[in-house]
């Protein structure tokens, strides 16, 4: 189980599930030759894929293409089940930084035979989440910078006000298809940039008013 600061002490993460967000970012969509979607669409992560600050991302063997996705993610607060835009507040805990890692190559293999991809965004250590929690209300969750750097170059600068649907939207659109229990996770999905990571890489992923999460990628042996 992992632990995430939040307002000065320490909080076990013990999700039920992480629910992500594809191409909700106009020009990441554009980069993936994908359509621009006209409502959200969502997939599953496993909380079992769940690393934090400093942790080492596992490149696994069976993947040749293994790519970072920096994302803004909202903690769940409250048990939640078909709730309306206006009541999503009122049941987030806060925000934080999560990274979508994602075996591109099997999730492509995937995709042109119709199958479900939920596989390539599976593995353990494919979600760092991190370094803290900042509380909802204190930060314009709308207009935030977020970036990440690979061994200090930046791949991905974008900002959280290009995202086509908000995260209200998305946390209502998911409560009314599986309950949300506390502590689960959304991720808002990733703006463009998206590329490889390879063995020794250090990443730094960071969101304007919330910090960086650092982790490094070493191949699975």
């Amino acid at each position: 189980m992992i632990k995430l600061e939040f307002n000065g002490s320490k909080i076990e993460i013990k999700s039920t599930k992480i629910v992500a967000a594809a191409r909700n970012y106009k020009a990441h969509a554009e980069e993936m030759k994908v359509s621009i979607p006209k409502k959200p669409e969502i997939f599953l992560k496993p909380p079992s894929a769940l690393i934090t600050n400093n942790d080492v991302v596992i490149l696994p063997k069976v993947s040749k293409r293994i790519d970072y996705e920096v994302e803004l993610a909202v903690i769940i607060k409250n048990r939640c089940h078909n709730i309306s835009i206006k009541e999503v507040v009122e049941n987030i805990l806060g925000y934080t930084v999560l990274v979508d890692v994602t075996a591109r190559d099997i999730q492509e293999e995937a995709r042109k035979s119709g199958m479900p991809w939920s596989i390539s965004k599976g593995f353990d250590t494919f979600a760092p989440i991190g370094p803290k929690i900042i509380a909802a209300g204190k930060i314009d969750v709308d207009n935030l910078d977020i970036w990440l750097k690979v061994n200090g170059e930046y791949k991905q600068q974008s900002n959280t006000r290009y995202m086509i649907f908000s995260t209200e939207k998305l946390i209502s659109f998911t409560s009314k298809i599986m309950t949300l229990e506390p502590m689960d996770i959304i991720a808002s999905g990733t703006p463009e940039g998206v590329g490889p990571m390879n063995d020794g890489d250090f990443i730094e992923a960071g969101i304007e008013g919330i910090g960086v999460l650092k982790f490094s990628a070493k191949k699975e042996i």
